[in-house]
This record gives structure tokens, C-alpha cells and sequence, in this order.
């Protein structure tokens, strides 16, 4: 089979041919059908000072996929051949305290498909059975079933608030802020506001539903356009989901006394906070978000995309062929695009 793979501790990916994997007794092997190309994906690529440190190559990447099971393990007994499934990312540990206490996305043993153990950018992936995810094929196809993954990132953070009738503000429109956007907005959310710096993702931020954007590189004050925007009053809720520290920073500023903000962006190096005034004198309430609750979170999200509340399609950028994963990343590496999913064997257009 072909697999997109990092070969070694170095820069770039290749496409490898590898034997079919044969699944483990505990495993399925899935026949993959769409994968979607996520910003660890990237950064993997780009080997930077993280996935040097976190990679162990050779490895498969990909952790947004969905297909067909087409084998499984002898010790699988609730998955079987022909079943139509996505996948949680994170294989956890299902002993330590976190998992046994119904916090599984807290697991300190989390290993990631596609960052620990290889994943989905290929013809086959063998992945545990404690991770997947069925599917109805007529509700969810596959380029929409394989984002349910990164898509409930944001079902996750926004799930921590609530959205009806007040002003949220959005920094940071990529994936998962779009998706965001998209919740909030599908939750009534009464004054909605982004911030980006790239004109692609400030465009469809705005075919999702929020009221203004503003490009960051065009203003001086953010916080003050933002307060400016919402009629002298700062906004209610922060989503900060870029991670760029002047973002971060921002979000303190943005916030209204009182107000609430959810921390989901990774910052490149740790940022500086003054505690007395920008969170305890503004009587702020503080989240930090990151995953999804396992299997929690997979349930909204289903309901959400079947049922039509959400809808991703114009999120999707392109679809593509495997074999042609070195345009898909250097056209999500340029900022034109939002997510590329990668059809290993389907019709990719």
C-alpha cells in the first residue's frame, strides 16, 4: 500500500510503499477513504522544535480519517467487516486515573494516531478498536465524516459557555475558530466577532456567520475595535484560538469585567499574563480547552452534522489524491486554504 510517511529526522514527507498492516487481536484494519490534513501535520513536516521532540520516525501521518473496516482483530467482538467509521485520535491508556474516572482526554498515556503510532494518510490504517467511531454512510459522507475529529476541538471549547444572546469574539480564524464561528452562530449567539490576518480566512469567517472581522494587520488597538464593535462594551465571551502570543494578550483586552475566556490555541513559546489586572481585578472566569471529552463530545457532533445545524462543506478547500499530498500541504502552508482532505480510494475532485 502507498502511506505518507516521515521517513526520517529531517524536513519533508515522502510516499512510501509499505506492506498492508495486519491488524493486532484488539485492532481493525480500515480501508481509508478520506484523511484531512491538520496543522500538526505541518508542523511534522516542517520537523520544527516540537515534532522533533515529540516524532519518533518512520511514521504514517494523519489522525482526521474515516473508511471502511475491512478486517478485525480476534478480540474484537463490537466492530465488524463492511462497519463505516471515523476515529478518536487519542488511544488512551483506559487505567490510569484520569480514564477510570470518566476524564479519558486527560490520559497522561495518550498516544496519538499520526503522532505516536502511524495513522491515516494511507490505503490501509490499523487502528485500536477502542477508538472507533461508527457512521452513517447516507448522513455523513467521507470528506465530511474524517473532519468530525478536528470539528469537535470546537464542540468541546464552546460547549464550556453559554452562547445564547451574548458577544463572542473569535481570535484566530483558523479550523477550529471557523468551527467555532459556526457553533456559536448556530447557537444564537447575539454579537459575534473575529479576528484574523489572513483575507482567505477572514472571508469565509464571514460566510459562516459572524458579524465583522477585522484584520489584525490593519489595526492598532484590536481590543478597542472589538469594544467598538459591540456597541462601547467588551464582549462577553474570548475563544483564543490562534495561539499567537499578541492574540493571547488581546483576549484580556477584548473580555468585558465579569466575562469569560477559553484558551485553546498552543502558543510557540509561554506567554505573559498580568494576573492582578488583566484576570483578577476584571473578576474574569478561565478555561483551557484542548481534545475532545471521550466519547462525550463525539455524540454532539454527530447530532450537530447530521441533523444539519452545522454545516463544514465550505470549509473544505480541496479534495485530493493521495499522490498528491505535496500540493495539498504547500497549498494549506500558503494560508489559501482552510481544510484539504486527501481521498487515498475515493473520487477526489
Amino acid at each position: 500500500m502507498r502511506a505518507v510517511r516521515k521517513r526520517g529526522s529531517e524536513q519533508g514527507l515522502v510516499l512510501d510503499e509499505l506492506p498492508v498492516p495486519t491488524p493486532q487481536p484488539d485492532e481493525v484494519l480500515v480501508r481509508i477513504e478520506a484523511a484531512s490534513i491538520c496543522g500538526t501535520d505541518l508542523h511534522i513536516q516542517r520537523w520544527d522544535q516540537w515534532s522533533s521532540e515529540r516524532v519518533n520516525p518512520p511514521l504514517t501521518l494523519g489522525h482526521e480519517l474515516c473508511g471502511t473496516v475491512v478486517a478485525v482483530g480476534k478480540s474484537v467482538h463490537d466492530v465488524a467487516e463492511g462497519d463505516y467509521v471515523s476515529a478518536e485520535s487519542h488511544v488512551t491508556c483506559g487505567v490510569c486515573f484520569h480514564c477510570r474516572t470518566g476524564k479519558a482526554h486527560m490520559c497522561e498515556r495518550t498516544q496519538i494516531l499520526g503522532v505516536d503510532r502511524d495513522g491515516g494518510f494511507a490505503d490501509f490504517a490499523a487502528i485500536p478498536a477502542s477508538v472507533v467511531w461508527k457512521n452513517d454512510r447516507a448522513k455523513l459522507p467521507p470528506h465530511i465524516a474524517c473532519l468530525q475529529e478536528p470539528f469537535g476541538n470546537a464542540v468541546f471549547a464552546t460547549s464550556t459557555q453559554d452562547l445564547a444572546g451574548r458577544a463572542i469574539a473569535v481570535l484566530g480564524c483558523g479550523p477550529v475558530g471557523l468551527f467555532t464561528i459556526a457553533i456559536a452562530r448556530a447557537f444564537g449567539a447575539g454579537r459575534l466577532l473575529a479576528s484574523d490576518h489572513v483575507p482567505y480566512r477572514i472571508e469565509l469567517a464571514q460566510k459562516l456567520g459572524a458579524d465583522a472581522v477585522v484584520n489584525v494587520g490593519e489595526v492598532d488597538d484590536v481590543p478597542a475595535w472589538f469594544t467598538e464593535q459591540n456597541e462601547g462594551v467588551g464582549m462577553g465571551v474570548v475563544f483564543e484560538m490562534s495561539g499567537a502570543l499578541k492574540a493571547i494578550e488581546d483576549a484580556f483586552g477584548i473580555v468585558r469585567h465579569g466575562g469569560n475566556v477559553v484558551l485553546f490555541g498552543i502558543p510557540a513559546r509561554p506567554a505573559t499574563i498580568d494576573i492582578a489586572e488583566s484576570l483578577i481585578f476584571k473578576n474574569l472566569t478561565v478555561s483551557a480547552v484542548n481534545g475532545r471529552e471521550i466519547w462525550e463530545t463525539w455524540y454532539t457532533t454527530r447530532w450537530l452534522l447530521e441533523h444539519g445545524v452545522v454545516d463544514l462543506a465550505p470549509l473544505i478547500t480541496a479534495r485530493m489524491p493521495l499522490e498528491r499530498y505535496e500540493e495539498a500541504f504547500a497549498l494549506l502552508e500558503s494560508g489559501e486554504a482552510c481544510k484539504i482532505v486527501l481521498e487515498p480510494n475515493g473520487a477526489a475532485s
